[in-house]
């Protein structure tokens, strides 16, 4: 029966699919108007749940069509209705009487025939239970369980698992162990269902002997088996909390599962059969989590699943070389099945791979393919051969080629290297032997199709050469170690020597392999070999992947030999700057920055001609932050060059000039680029180049600063005065005319970016700019200190962001430097200069700098404000003891284990005096210094780096040092830790090239913190004492290390 209410539901229904748009927009609006009315989610779901009722109507119910207006229909309308305070929550809200007839409607539509109506109710029903479950729906998963464990009802078994499936995320520790053990067992009579495809009376007969249970389809089965993969992620995030319990549930279901595992792989992949490979993916999942989560339970069981896995393994390669590779089979690429689940072969491959991944890297199971490393090996190269689907749409897009090798997420080749290092990991010697092993087998095939006449034997080599340079340092260092017995150099000269310089357009995808990893293995290929390599690259100059390996190569190659080909390697450069897609002229610039700095003396000549020709490429990609710094890399290559940096000059500055004298008239990025650009002319210039940019550039970047509401130019312009100070020093002051005019403009700039008023991110760059201040121009400085001390202070309290803050505290360190050695006076001004909130500045700054310490990252700014403290502490100025300060973290043992039910508490800190705090700050470092030296050279690290070939060296003498506890270190492991902070780097950043003036960076930090801490025990041991009992152990450690000397 259909109601009045119903039936004008269904009315408009229709309506909204006419043609006609006033129709259409009529319906909409009503219904939008409906919507706001009680019972109209229950009159949705009543219509949803008539199966008297035409599908299309039914189907219209669950859908959202969006017209003139969007119509609020039974999809939306939880979402928006169903729940006060959430994000999208619209009044008015669902009645409780209402709520209760949509879950009871909804339910008794879970097993509907129509799949995809099936569907829609499974995600009302997971929509509904988002907010009621299981709290006000208690009887939703015993009602999905009762049709789950009902085979006369497939439909049903279908929309339970479909609502399981949904519901997977919001099952927590309180329900799933007592869900497991009633739903497992009757997932696993749907898993094991027999899947063998039977004749109509096959199936009769066998009905009849089972009395009555059901066939199900490997659909099904795949359902059943993702609920498994849920619930078992859902345990193996409990088990750290719950490990004993977790395990005990699992126990007596492992053997079945892993039984009924094995019985589905054994079986050989089959050829466009999606269904078995979304089957064997979910058991791979499945598998994944059994021995991520239960490795000691699942050990004992694995040898069972171990034979069929292998089966799996190798027969699905088959299968996918016919199917990808070759592409003479259907692989389903981008394909999915009516829930969403993708369905492709390559989906199962990757998953497939990843799992061997996690065998390989679990020290139980690794075990299990020890006795078969090679082939495993040998087996994964043939996964990494480029597609079919990939060869047509490289052979379109070379750009998309360029795209694709920068992508490193989720493909085959992806999956597949990542097991190669995995194997290298994991077994060593024996795992870079399998490696060159299986690649000499893999190249000595493909030699053969070659000769053989096969059109595809370029693939495998591919592959070959692919996997060798996903591995290039694990190979390298083996290599160089002697530890193994075929030589890779022997391989890769005879992979170079057969295919380089030979069908360049016929196999180009070979040599852009080739082009690409050659330049890895650099080191242990023969000269000759390389220099014939290195021609071939720049006669090859047109492939981008020639660029990059010439990029790569370039830097290290002899320039004599080189001389000869430079102005033509230049020439095709150009020509390729004018040709290059957004996409690859990356590449081409970088690799023109390579040959401008190995060609160092030709660059004068060709500099007329090539200037130019980059600073257009910088004009027309100036608001691409990648293309335009490759472009100011290149100009900076170029001035670095000799005799270039005024040639340079003269055509930049004519350009950039009006550019900053009109900025608003400038298109976006323009400004802060020419600001770019003129900070790289003054980098490491000559004065006299300095003195030019001065009388160009000052006033119109002042204005800048003073003027511009964009934070970008503002950032630049600011960093352009630093480097204008840096390279001027106090001649800055005499080339206007007018010293008092020019620091005035100075203040003013200083003003401006100090005004707490200003967004912090126009700011940014202040504490660089004052540092070159108080550095190149201290007297001028000196009786503007207190009122830069209050201006810091403001800025510091309203600023927001941590780089920002960070960079005013360096001031202040900078600041207790240059009071020295009358530190007490510097207190003493802060104490006097109020602070808001605060009883002065000192106790402010303190309690910001105790806090921040930690978060300051550059090793010039570390090695400041860390000398800093130390000052400060050293003069045991009364007003240090009167400050308390944030201490050290207080760790709780707040039990989580649910997915997003509980939030754990704040952070909690203690509360400690200043002068310990400072001495606590003090010993972090030194076991910083300690940790970094022991990993060695860490290029990531803010720490300074230290020297490969010392690294060792220094290892021995911090490991020696902390053999024995305590031990009486030497004053050459002290150098050991010290060289942590060797700032003599060629190649360092514009920071550093900013601060490389400042005399603190010829401090060498380790003995500096280690004379200071001898001197300062000695000259009042009962105070040291006293802060020593506030440190962690590990900080008394360090410190005891030290003194123990």
């Amino acid at each position: 029966m259909v109601d009045q209410d119903q039936q004008w539901l269904l009315n408009c229904l229709t309506a909204i699919l006419d043609t006609n748009q006033e129709v259409r927009s009529y319906a909409e609006a009503s219904l939008n108007q409906a919507s706001l009315q009680p019972g109209f989610g229950g009159a949705l779901s009543k219509v949803a749940a008539n199966r008297e009722l035409p599908l299309g109507q039914r189907q219209i119910s669950f859908c959202r069509i969006e017209l003139m207006l969007p119509a609020v229909l039974l999809k939306q309308f939880v979402k928006k209705h169903w729940q006060e305070g959430e994000e999208n929550f619209e009044h008015p809200v669902v009645s409780r009487d209402e709520k209760e007839v949509i879950r009871r409607l909804l339910l008794l539509s879970v097993d509907d025939s129509n799949r995809k109506i099936c569907t829609a109710i499974s995600m009302a029903v997971s929509s509904v239970a988002h907010y009621d479950w299981p709290e006000d729906w208690p009887d939703l998963l015993p009602f999905l369980l009762k049709l789950i464990n009902d085979q006369t009802n497939i439909n049903g078994v279908h929309g339970a698992l479909r609502c399981l499936v949904l519901l997977s995320g919001d099952l927590d520790d309180t329900v799933v162990p007592k869900l497991v053990p009633v739903l497992f067992p009757c997932l696993h009579t749907i898993v094991s269902s027999p899947h063998i495809v039977l004749d109509s009376l096959t199936v009769n007969k066998f009905l009849s002997d089972s009395g009555g249970c059901q066939l199900y389809d490997k659909p099904l089965r795949t359902k059943a088996l993702s609920v498994v993969y849920s619930c078992t992620s859902m345990l193996g995030a409990m088990t750290g909390v719950f490990k004993t319990e977790t395990s005990n549930l699992m126990m007596p279901m492992l053997k079945p599962w892993m039984d009924q595992f094995s019985t589905i792989l054994e079986h050989p992949v089959q050829s466009e059969d999606p269904d078995d490979w979304s089957i064997r993916m979910e058991v791979l999942k499945c598998l994944n989590q059994f021995v991520q989560n239960f490795p000691t339970l699942t050990e004992t069981e694995f040898k069972v699943v171990v034979g069929p896995l292998w089966q799996t393994f190798v027969s699905s390669l088959s299968v996918y070389e016919r199917s990808s590779i070759e592409g003479a089979e259907d692989p389903y690429e981008g394909r999915y099945d009516s829930d969403g689940a993708e369905k492709s072969l390559e989906s199962f491959v990757i998953q497939l791979l990843e799992f061997m991944l996690t065998i390989v890297g679990s020290r139980r199971l690794v075990k299990v393919v020890a006795n078969n490393l090679r082939e495993l090996v040998y087996y994964t190269i043939a996964f990494l051969q480029i597609t079919e689907q990939q060869v047509h749409t490289w052979s379109l897009d070379a750009n998309q080629y360029v795209a694709d090798e920068e992508d490193t997420t989720y493909s085959c080749r992806v999956s597949g290297a990542l097991l190669l290092e995995e194997v290298v990991s994991a077994c060593g010697l024996e795992g870079i032997e399998a490696i060159v092993d299986s690649a000499q087998r893999r190249f000595n095939e493909s030699q053969q199709g070659k000769i053989s006449g096969s059109a595809v034997w370029w693939r495998i080599r591919e592959a070959t050469i692919f996997a060798l340079a996903s591995l290039s340092e694990q190979l390298l260092e083996a290599e160089v170690s002697g530890m193994t017995r075929v030589s890779l150099r022997d391989i890769l000269e005879q992979l170079i020597a057969e295919d380089i310089g030979t069908g360049v357009h016929e196999y180009s995808f070979l040599h852009a392999r080739l082009f690409s990893s050659v330049a890895k293995f650099s080191s242990v290929i023969s000269h000759g070999v390389l220099e014939h390599f290195l021609y071939a690259a720049i006669k090859a100059i047109g492939m981008d992947v020639a660029c990059l390996a010439l990029s790569q190569l370039l830097p290290g190659a002899n320039r004599e030999i080189l001389r000869p080909h430079m102005m033509s390697l230049f020439s095709s450069l150009t020509d390729l700057l004018t040709q290059a897609s957004d996409e690859t002229l990356h590449l081409v610039l970088e690799t023109l920055q390579a040959a401008i700095q190995t060609g160092h003396e030709a660059t004068a000549a060709i500099e007329p001609i090539i200037s130019p020709i980059i600073l257009n490429t910088w004009v027309s990609h100036v608001s691409d932050p990648f293309i335009s710094i490759d472009a100011v890399e290149v100009l900076e290559a170029i001035k670095n060059a000799p005799n270039c940096v005024h040639p340079l000059v003269s055509r930049i500055l004519p350009f950039v000039a009006p550019v900053l004298n009109k900025p608003q008239q400038q298109p976006d990025g323009l400004v802060a680029g020419s600001l770019d650009l003129v900070t790289m002319l003054l980098k490491n210039a000559p004065s006299d180049v300095v003195k030019v940019v001065y009388d160009v550039c000052f006033d119109p970047v002042i204005q800048i600063v003073l003027q511009s509401d964009d934070h970008g130019e503002m950032q630049n312009a600011t960093e352009c005065l630093a480097a204008l100070i840096a390279g001027g020093k106090q001649e800055v002051l005499a080339w206007g005319g007018d010293s008092g005019y020019t620091m005035r403009c100075l203040l003013d700039v200083a003003s401006r970016l100090l005004d707490p008023d200003m967004e912090s991110s126009g700011s940014l760059f202040v504490g660089t700019y004052i540092l070159q201040l108080i550095l190149h121009l201290p007297s001028q400085m000196a009786s503007h200190i207190r009122d830069l001390v209050a201006a810091l202070v403001k800025r510091l309290q309203s600023c927001q962001i941590t780089g920002l803050r960070s960079s005013l505290l360096l001031i202040f360190a900078r600041l207790v430097h240059m009071s020295a050695p009358n530190v007490e006076q510097f207190i003493d001004l802060l104490v006097k200069v109020p602070a808001k909130d605060y009883d002065n500045s000192f106790v402010y700054v303190m309690t910001e700098w105790a806090k921040q310490q930690g978060e300051i990252q550059g090793a010039y700014q570390i090695k400041v404000t860390t000398t800093a403290l130390a000052l400060l502490l050293s003069t045991r100025h009364f007003e240090l003891a009167k400050i308390n300060v944030q201490g050290h973290l207080v760790k709780t043992t707040v039990r989580i284990t649910t997915r997003s039910k509980a939030k754990s508490a704040p952070d909690q800190w203690t509360v400690m005096p200043l002068p310990a705090k400072i001495l606590a700050l003090l010993a972090d470092v030194l076991i910083e210094i300690q940790e970094q030296v022991a990993i060695g050279n860490d290029e990531d690290s803010d720490w300074e780096e230290i020297q490969a070939e010392d690294v060792e060296t220094d290892q021995d003498l911090v490991f020696s040092s902390g053999a024995t506890s305590f031990g009486r270190p030497t004053y050459e492991q002290l150098e050991a830790m010290a060289k942590v902070f060797d700032e003599n780097q060629e190649d360092g950043d514009e920071d550093d090239v900013l601060s490389a003036a400042d005399p603190l960076n010829e401090i060498n930090l380790a003995n500096y913190l280690a004379d200071f801490l001898v001197e300062f025990s000695h000259s009042d041991r009962q105070l040291f004492d006293h802060l020593c009992q506030s440190l962690t152990e590990s900080q008394r450690n360090a410190i005891r290390m030290i003194l123990n000397r």
